[in-house]
C-alpha cells in the first residue's frame, strides 16, 4: 500500500486566519457608503462623468394620479375661488398649484388667478400672458371646475379676502375657509407655504398634480420664443441654475472673503440693516449648507463631478450674478438668453417671461444642475422626472461646506465631493418631490 506523506493542518489554518483577517480589515476600513460594495470600481477613471453612474432609484409619476379612478365632481359648486399669487414666476406657480388642490378640496370653482404686479421683479404680465388659458381649462376637466369668466353677479365685485397664512392641512381649510366660501360665494386667498398635501384626500392631490405638471403650458407665442432659444443652444448642453446675486447673498446672511470690491459693495448695499452672521454662528450656518455657492466653487464641483470643461452650458439665471468669471474662466462655453436673443426681443420681456424661458430650456435640456433648491428647481426637477429625463442633480452646499471645514482641499476634496454627489444621484435624492411622484427601483 502506498503511504501518503502526512500533511500538517497548522500552516493551512494559519494562512486561512491571515486571509480572513485581511478581508475583515478591508471591510472595516472601507468608506462607509452603502455603495462601497457595488460595481463602481470602473468609475474611478477620470474620464467618466457623474451621469455614467448607474442609478438604483428613479422618481416617476404615481399611477394613482395618472391612471386612478377619481371621485366625480359634485353637481353643485360651493362657490368661486381666486388664488392670489406673489413673488417670482415659480413662486406664483407654486401658489397656484396649491390653490388648485385646495379648490378641489373645498368643492369650489377656480377662476383665473391673480399674478402680482411687482416693480421689484420688473413685472407686469399676468397669468394669461404666460400660460395658455384654454389648455389649462381643458386639462383640468374632471379634476376641478375652472371658470374663464365670473357670472354677472360677481363680475364687477372684488372677492372676499381670506387670511390663510396659517392654513396648511385639510381640516384647516374645511373648518376655517369653507364657511367663508359658503357665506360670500366668491373669495380670494394665498396658500400658506409648506402645505401638508400628504393629508389631502386622493382626489385633491390628483387635482394638484394635474394642475402643476399637465395643465400649465406656455402661451403659443411664448413657447415659440422658448423653442427658438432652445434651438439656438449648441447640443448637447447642461442647464445650470446658478444663484449668486447680491440680494441672494444678503438674504443668506453669509460672509465671503476673496470677492471683488464691486461684489462686496453690491452685497453691502443689498443687506441694508440685515447683518451677516459672525463668529461661531457663521461657521455653524455655513456648515449647515445655508450659504450660496460662488461661481468659482460651482466650477470646482463640476470638475469634481468630471463634467468636461468644454461642455456647453446654458446659464438659467437672472441678471446680476456676481463673480461669474469664476465659472467662465474654467467652463468657456457658457451661454445666456440675453446673448442668444436679439436685443429688442430681450428688452421687451418682463421678469415672468424671462423666467418662463429659463424654465422651458431647463426642462428640455440634456442635463440639469442647480446650486440651490428653490421654487424653480423643485418645479424643473419634477417636470424632468415627468418627462422621463433623469440627468438632474442639485449641487450640495452642505457637503462642500462640511468638507472644506474639515480641511479637505484639492484632489482629496474633489474625490469626497464626487462620492457625496454620486450617492445622491444613484438614489435620486432631490430629483422630484413625493407629492405626485413615486419611487421606482431600477
Amino acid at each position: 500500500m502506498i503511504q501518503l506523506p502526512a500533511v500538517s493542518v497548522k500552516p493551512l489554518f494559519s494562512v486561512l486566519v491571515v486571509t480572513l483577517s485581511v478581508l475583515l480589515a478591508i471591510s472595516v476600513l472601507a468608506p462607509r457608503s452603502i455603495f462601497s460594495q457595488t460595481s463602481f470600481s470602473s468609475l474611478s477613471r477620470e474620464n467618466v462623468d457623474i451621469w455614467s453612474v448607474r442609478r438604483m432609484l428613479e422618481w416617476r409619476p404615481c399611477k394613482w394620479w395618472l391612471q386612478g379612478h377619481l371621485a366625480a365632481l359634485s353637481e353643485k359648486s360651493n362657490g368661486y375661488i381666486r388664488i392670489d399669487c406673489y413673488g417670482g414666476l415659480n413662486q406664483m406657480r407654486r401658489d397656484l398649484c396649491d390653490g388648485i388642490g385646495i379648490a378641489r378640496l373645498l368643492n369650489a370653482t377656480l377662476v383665473m388667478p391673480k399674478f402680482e404686479v411687482a416693480a421689484y421683479w420688473n413685472e407686469s404680465s399676468g397669468f394669461a400672458d404666460v400660460f395658455d388659458v384654454d389648455y389649462f381649462i381643458q386639462q383640468m376637466t374632471g379634476f376641478v371646475r375652472v371658470a374663464k369668466e365670473l357670472p354677472p353677479e360677481f363680475a364687477s365685485k372684488e372677492p372676499f379676502p381670506v387670511d390663510s397664512s396659517k392654513r396648511k392641512g385639510q381640516f384647516d381649510y374645511l373648518e376655517s375657509v369653507l364657511p367663508s366660501l359658503l357665506e360670500h360665494q366668491y373669495i380670494s386667498f394665498t396658500p400658506a407655504m409648506s402645505q401638508r398635501r400628504d393629508r389631502y384626500p386622493e382626489y385633491a392631490k390628483a387635482a394638484f398634480c394635474q394642475g402643476c405638471y399637465s395643465a400649465l403650458h406656455l402661451t403659443k407665442s411664448l413657447e415659440k420664443k422658448a423653442s427658438e432659444l432652445l434651438l439656438a443652444i449648441p447640443k448637447p448642453f447642461l442647464a445650470l441654475h446658478l444663484r449668486f446675486e447680491p440680494d441672494m447673498v444678503a438674504y443668506s446672511q453669509c460672509e465671503y472673503t476673496g470677492l471683488s470690491p464691486s461684489s462686496m459693495e453690491a452685497i453691502k448695499a443689498a443687506r441694508g440693516d440685515k447683518k451677516p452672521w459672525t463668529g461661531d454662528l457663521a461657521k455653524i450656518w455655513r456648515r449647515r449648507g445655508k450659504c450660496p455657492l460662488t461661481p468659482k466653487e460651482t466650477a470646482f464641483i463640476l470638475k469634481a463631478l468630471r463634467i468636461p470643461t468644454n461642455t456647453h452650458i446654458y446659464l438659467a439665471a437672472g441678471d446680476g450674478i456676481m463673480e461669474i468669471e469664476g465659472l467662465t474662466s474654467v467652463y468657456t462655453n457658457v451661454v445666456t438668453k440675453s446673448a442668444l436673443l436679439s436685443g429688442e426681443d430681450f428688452g421687451n420681456m418682463h421678469g415672468n417671461t424671462k423666467a418662463a424661458l429659463d424654465y422651458y430650456v431647463s426642462i428640455n435640456s440634456d442635463a440639469y444642475m442647480a446650486t440651490y433648491f428653490g421654487n424653480m428647481d423643485k418645479m424643473v426637477a419634477a417636470m424632468r422626472a415627468f418627462k422621463g429625463l433623469h440627468k438632474t442633480l442639485f449641487l450640495s452646499r452642505r457637503a462642500f461646506s462640511e468638507l472644506t471645514y474639515m480641511g479637505f482641499r484639492g484632489k482629496r476634496l474633489a474625490r469626497a465631493l464626487w462620492e457625496a454627489h454620486r450617492d445622491d444621484f444613484v438614489m435620486g435624492r432631490g430629483s422630484a418631490l413625493p407629492d405626485c411622484f413615486c419611487e421606482f427601483k431600477l
